[in-house]
C-alpha cells in the first residue's frame, strides 16, 4: 500500500500537530481539574467567558489572545514562556 500510494508528509505532520494540541489541551483541563475548579470558575477568576476557556482547553489557541492563555496559566498555578527558536538558537523573550 505505501509503495503504491506514498505518504503524504503535510498530512502527516499536520495530524500530527492536531494530535499534540490535543494532549496540551488535555493537559490543561486536567491542571483545572486538578484545582478542584469548573471552567466557569476558572473564566470568573481570569475575567473572561467560559466559551473562552473551552476553546483554550479544546487547544484552539490560535484565536486566543495571549494574555488571556497568561491568565489561565496563571490561575492554575504555573506561568507563559514565550521563546523565539531557530535551529539551535533560542531565546527567551517572557
Amino acid at each position: 500500500m505505501l509503495a503504491k500510494r506514498g505518504v503524504n508528509r503535510e498530512r502527516v505532520d499536520a495530524h500530527k500537530e492536531r494530535m499534540l494540541s490535543e494532549v496540551r489541551a488535555y493537559q490543561l483541563r486536567e491542571l483545572r481539574e486538578a484545582l478542584g475548579l469548573t471552567q466557569e470558575d476558572l473564566a470568573e477568576r481570569i475575567g473572561v467567558g467560559q466559551r473562552q476557556v473551552s476553546k483554550i482547553e479544546r487547544g484552539d489557541l490560535d484565536n486566543a489572545k495571549v494574555g488571556t492563555v497568561r491568565k489561565y496559566l496563571e490561575a492554575v498555578g504555573g506561568q507563559l514562556v514565550v521563546e523565539y527558536v531557530s535551529g539551535d538558537q533560542r531565546l527567551q523573550v517572557t
